[in-house]
């Protein structure tokens, strides 16, 4: 998808802290908890929201009451009067829901769009589905999150084997995982510095987490919570999930929980929504693909080519990239592939370090892209990951100013 018309306002968006799965987030609901976070990210950068001509609503794994979607979290934050898709497309829906508000933009169907993702890998639902044909009758169960961590019905592999299965074919050892994973780590902790300066340009924090009843604060959220400090030795001492395998539990993600929002407008809207309107973000090309079955690592590589190619830019044109790595293998193999140096991506961090809630992990990085892109005073940016399915999507931005 190429887009000529669809602009981000600088700092038109946000993202809460992510949290390791079963922590200071794992009750909360994702679509109320998401509401509570835009209104008061939205009240910050002084947006109504009525401002908004639709919402468009990532998620991947189901809450209480998401059948309503992006229609009930629109009148949670105070635009009943609007409505809009609920996207679910594992790792790759922040991206799809950025492309799907850039197109609505793009062919006149409004000038200002909400797109908001939110998900919680913790305490996921136990899903029971009836089958009178089964024997007495019984039905079948999923473990929603679990179950479909390890286990692609198509592929036939868990997700860790899909890393295997880049990292056997590509000749990726142990050592360049652990090495590229401790690299990430050092990279994130550069957005620690001077007090979080980096991340206090987005992230809507602290966060205090009431209980279920609402009557007291059990937990302040300052920061991703869950990011284990790292070291060489510490990956070295750390064995391999699978046996013979070459993947650890040191040089790939966890899940998380956590939100993030950004706003996609007409140039003219983003100028007025801006909180600097020096500066411009323009949303250029959308791309995704498709590995070969039970390769999902290698999507990234043909994703973000295709996403280039949308925007009519070659890769050697990018200022700065980042991207969804669930596994170290990912980042080796996308190097491998295209020449970027893994020095030369994922500054400031990247989900490998701080943790994948699924549906809002792109949008965190897309936000991030931003930013970095606006510190080194312009260019453009690449975001590009992989998701379920041997899938893989990826958007292309330009920040000006």
């Amino acid at each position: 998808m190429h887009f000529e018309h669809a602009y981000i306002p600088y700092g038109g968006y946000w993202s809460t802290p992510f949290c390791r799965w079963q922590g200071s987030f794992a009750h909360l609901h994702a679509i109320t908890f998401a509401a509570d976070v835009a209104r008061r990210a939205l009240e910050e950068r002084q947006i109504p929201p009525h401002t908004f001509d639709a919402l468009h609503l990532g998620m991947t794994v189901p809450q209480q009451h998401s059948f309503y979607g992006a229609p009930w979290l629109a009148g949670l934050i105070g635009a009943p009067g609007i409505t809009g898709p609920t996207v679910s497309q594992a790792c790759a829906t922040s991206a799809r829901v950025v492309a799907g508000a850039a197109m609505q933009v793009e062919t006149g169907g409004g000038a200002a769009i909400l797109a908001i993702t939110c998900d919680r890998t913790s305490n996921g639902p136990h899903i029971y589905y009836p089958n009178p044909l089964g024997p007495g009758g019984k039905g079948t169960a999923e473990e929603w999150v679990w179950d479909n961590f390890n286990c692609d019905p198509f592929a036939q592999n868990a997700m860790i084997e899909t890393a295997e299965n880049v990292a056997r074919e590509s000749g990726i050892t142990r050592e360049e995982q652990d090495e590229l994973t401790l690299l990430r780590y050092h990279q994130y902790r550069e957005a620690l510095r001077d007090g979080a300066a980096f991340h206090r340009r987005f992230m809507v924090a602290p966060i205090e987490v009431q209980d279920p009843a609402g009557r007291k604060v059990i937990a302040t959220v300052t920061g991703d919570e869950g990011v284990y400090p790292t070291t060489a030795e510490g990956l070295a001492r750390l064995k391999p999930v699978l046996p013979d395998g070459t993947v650890t539990y040191g040089s790939q993600t966890h899940p998380a929980d956590g939100n993030c929002g950004l706003i996609v407008a007409t140039r003219e809207r983003a100028r007025e929504l801006s909180q600097d309107p020096h500066v411009e973000v323009q949303v250029l090309g959308y791309g995704e693909a498709r590995a070969k079955r039970g390769f999902m690592a290698q999507a990234t590589v043909p994703a973000a080519l295709n996403a280039l190619r949308a925007a009519g830019l070659r890769l050697d044109a990018v200022d700065a990239i980042k991207t969804h790595n669930p596994f170290a293998v990912n980042d080796i193999y996308f190097c491998r592939q295209t020449g970027v140096s893994p020095e030369a991506m994922n500054n400031y961090g990247s989900s490998l370090i701080w943790g994948h809630p699924q549906g809002p992990t792109g949008m965190r990085l897309i936000v991030e892209l931003i930013e970095e892109l606006v510190l080194r005073g312009g260019g453009y940016g690449l975001f590009t990951g992989c998701a379920a399915g041997d899938t893989g999507a990826a958007v292309v931005v330009k920040v000006e100013g």
